[in-house]
This record gives structure tokens, sequence and C-alpha cells, in this order.
């Protein structure tokens, strides 16, 4: 089953929305896979932005009891694409391992909203919604056998290498 971790850099922003938002687009698109979130540098305690919240309860999806948590060995092992928010993680994954081929730039990069204002995370959010009809229709495009949703926290090891380049 395929594998989806989004990767921002504090995962209090950024990579939970995209979580949140490919949730409901995966429903929709009908797409089969297991999907999860983490920071790839600093990792908060304080939870998840409170602006994040807002602007993602805007649009009937609520993020307030997301945990930030950093990557761990364990999601390099079993991921089969990780979606980042900018060229920047994209680099960092590559530098630690992880195959060009299994890392999808977000919309080509999104920018970083922390302890910007509502209007700055409501663009972020705009952006982050285009960028995963983008990213679902890829999805169903290389990979017709994926027909339904699910998330967990924990991810087990992966039975199909998946290629996400073009």
């Amino acid at each position: 089953m395929l594998r989806v971790l989004f990767i921002c850099t504090g995962n209090t922003c950024r990579s939970p929305m995209a979580k949140a938002i490919f949730a409901k687009k995966s429903e929709e698109y009908g797409i089969k896979c297991i999907f999860s979130s983490a920071a790839l540098g600093f990792c908060s305690d304080s939870g998840v932005s409170q602006n994040a919240v807002k602007v993602c309860n805007e649009i009937n999806l609520d993020i307030s009891t997301h945990k930030p948590r950093i990557i761990r060995e364990h999601d390099l092992d079993v991921c089969n694409v990780f979606v980042v928010m900018t060229q920047s993680h994209a680099q960092t994954l590559m530098s630690i391992g992880v195959p060009q081929n299994k890392i999808y730039v977000l919309g080509g990069g999104i920018p970083d909203p922390y302890g910007s204002d509502l209007v700055t995370y409501r663009r972020c959010r705009k952006s982050i919604e285009e960028a995963i009809d983008v990213f679902c229709r890829l999805l169903m495009e290389k990979y017709p056998e994926i027909t339904s949703c699910e998330t967990s926290p924990e991810m087990t090891s992966g039975e199909k290498n998946y290629d996400i380049s073009g």
C-alpha cells in the first residue's frame, strides 16, 4: 500500500494542513493510502499553529489535536512518497539517503506562514489545496490501483516501491 509522508520544517503549519487537506481530497478522489506528517527540523512542544487551526476550520477541517513530531528513521524506511514544502526540504532528504524519485515538492514550493497573520495563512492553505489537487491527480494517473483512503500515525513496511518522479 502507498505510504505518503507530508513534511515541513516544524510540523506545526504546512504539513498538518497538507495532511488534513489530503485526507479530504484523497477520499473525494478515492485514493487508497496511508499517510502522516512530520517535521524535518525543529519540532515544537507547543502544538499546531493556532492560525493553521483557524484557517483549516474555515474549510471544515479540524487539526486542533495534531501533535507535531519529527521525522524518524522508521519513516525513511517505510514511506514510498515524501511530500515536502520546499526544495530545501527535498535537498535535506536526499542528503540523508532518500532517493529523489520518492520526493515530491508540493506546488513547486509552499512558503512558510509561521508567525504570520491569518491572510498569509489563508493564502498558504489555498496554495496547499490547489497543489494537493494536482498531487491527487498525479497519484491517480501513475497508480490507478489506488482506490480508498486511511490515516495512520505509525507506518509499517511497504510492499511496493512507488516512483513519484515524472
